[in-house]
Formats: structure tokens, C-alpha cells, sequence
């Protein structure tokens, strides 16, 4: 599950790569779109924040297209941080959260 999977550490990173919004113009969708669709895709529960009723909608829009195998696999390299199993009893990812967070 990916609680505001579009806001946080390394959005702008994502959102604003050529990548995402390259694939985007193909399908006719914003690079948020295709960011959602990759994790929808993979099975993973997206539950983006956001006080935009536009955006909102918007966030919604995402099942009307089907990433590619090639496409799914170009987006998976830009992961660099996240394996997508964290464990969140491991002391080391508390410490980080409370690190990073406060």
C-alpha cells in the first residue's frame, strides 16, 4: 500500500522526469497518472493525498490505459531507494523515520 505515493522524499525526482512524462504523452496522461497506474499495475495500493477536487479526479483517471511490459520496466529503474518490502519492525527503518521525520 502507498500512502501519498505522489508527495514526499524524491517527488519532484519522479514527476518532473523525462520518463514519466515521456510515457504520459503516449497515453494521454500526466506523469502523476502514470506514476499511479505503475503502482496499480504492480498490485500496490495507491491512496494519493490531495485537497484538489481537479487532482483528485484526476488521480482517479487512470484505468482507462495499460502501461507496456518495456514501459513498467523503463519506470522500475528509477526506484533507487526503495525495494518495496520494507519491514517496518526492523529498528534500522524506525530510526530512519525518526531521523528523518522527527
Amino acid at each position: 500500500m502507498a500512502w501519498g505515493p505522489l508527495g514526499g522524499q524524491g517527488v519532484d525526482g519522479i514527476i518532473k522526469s523525462e520518463l514519466p512524462g515521456g510515457i504520459g504523452q503516449k497515453h494521454g496522461k500526466t506523469a502523476s497518472q502514470v506514476a499511479l497506474r505503475w503502482l496499480t499495475q504492480r498490485g500496490v495500493i495507491a491512496i494519493p493525498k490531495s485537497s484538489h477536487k481537479e487532482r483528485m479526479v484526476q488521480n482517479l483517471d487512470i484505468f482507462d490505459f495499460t502501461l507496456t511490459d518495456a514501459e513498467m520496466e523503463q519506470i522500475a529503474t528509477m526506484n533507487q531507494m526503495d525495494t518495496g518490502n520494507i519491514n517496518f519492525a526492523d529498528i534500522n527503518f524506525v530510526k530512519y523515520l525518526i531521523e528523518t521525520y522527527g
